[in-house]
Parts: C-alpha cells; structure tokens; sequence
C-alpha cells in the first residue's frame, strides 16, 4: 500500500502543477473582481468537485471490491460520501484558509460548504454515489477533479485578498494550490477506496 500511495503520488506531480499554474493565471486575471463574484464562483465549483470525488470515490471501491454483494452498498455510500464531503472540504476550504491565515489576507474566513450550502453539496455527494453504482470509470473524472479542486481552493483564497496583490503572493499562493491538491485528491480518489478492499491476489 505505501509503495501505492507513493507512486500514486509520484505520477499525480505534473497534474498538480499544471492545475496550480492555471489558478495562478485565473487570479491574475480575476483577483480584483467583487469578493461577492469569488464566493458564487466558490459555490459553484466546490459543490461540483464534491460530486466528482464522490463518484471516482465510489466508483474506484466498486472496482476493486471483491465477491460485490448488495450489502456492500452500505460500505461503498459511506466511502463515496466521506472521501469526497471530508477531503474536498480539506482541499478546498481548510488547506486554503491555513494559507490565508499565514499570509494574513485582509477578508480571510474558512467556508465549509457541506454546512453553509448543506442543501447543495451533500445531494450532489450522493448523486456521484448513485452514479457510480451503475457506471464505473475513473481516469477522467480523476483529471476534472484535479481542476476543479484548485479552482475551489484558488477562489477560497481570492476571496481573502479582498483586491489587493503582490508578486511575492504568487509563489505562496502556487504552492498552496499544490499542496492542497496534490495529497487530497489522491487520497480521496485512490488511497481512502482502497483502505475498505482486500488485496486481490
């Protein structure tokens, strides 16, 4: 399993510096719109990585249990849905506001979307569930949440600059995107899956 989880993580390097370059770019372009904007954008793709950690999350349990019996549902909705409610709020809320909290970011505040839009996020954690009960495939739902996990967390975090900027929160800011996506997000989707099934001989 640690020769797993350290490949796993390995490999997912590129897709986290790619998805961390991008935010970089988007906040040049959007860091001094209305922090109003930055909390719709926020709730926008923050309930939508939720739905896709969900289902690569159960989709990735379904695939690897082994002798699937219907009882086993019970196992693949509490995976599905901690996966993606618990380590999406890691990577998109928590990791970001410790970054905000370190910079001391004028408008920082931590927003935990399974509480303050529970009407939202927690159906769409199980509508990835139901998904993947009937259809399972991982590789590019895995790639989309990359995305959409460093988008969410960039906009936490533009939220907090409140309109101001400088060169020197780039290279912060870069590294928290990565940091908040590289470790979660292979967790979620592969690691926490596989922690509930045998090994396949």
């Amino acid at each position: 399993m640690l020769r797993t989880i350290t490949n796993e993580l390995k490999k997912h390097i590129p897709f986290a510096a790619f998805g961390a370059f991008t935010g970089i770019v988007i906040m040049v372009i959007l860091y001094n719109f209305p922090i109003r904007f930055s909390h719709n954008v926020f709730y926008t793709l923050h309930p939508l990585h939720v739905l896709i950690s969900a289902y690569t999350t159960a989709a990735m349990y379904k695939l690897n249990a082994d002798h699937w019996h219907k009882n086993k549902i019970w196992v693949m909705i509490l995976v599905g849905y901690l996966g993606s409610i618990g380590i999406a709020t890691l990577s998109d809320s928590l990791i970001p506001y410790l970054g905000e909290i370190l910079l001391n970011l004028p408008n920082k505040g931590i927003h935990i979307g399974f509480i303050e839009k529970w009407w939202l996020v927690n159906p769409l954690a199980l509508t990835g569930i139901i998904i993947a009960y009937f259809k399972q495939t991982t590789k590019i739902p895995h790639a989309g949440h990359v995305l959409l996990s460093t988008w969410a967390s960039l906009f936490h975090i533009i939220m907090a600059l409140g309109g101001s900027m400088h060169w020197s929160l780039f290279i912060v800011v870069f590294l928290f995107l990565f940091f908040s996506v590289w470790v979660p997000c292979c967790a979620s989707d592969i690691v926490f899956p596989l922690l509930f099934v045998k090994r396949k001989k």
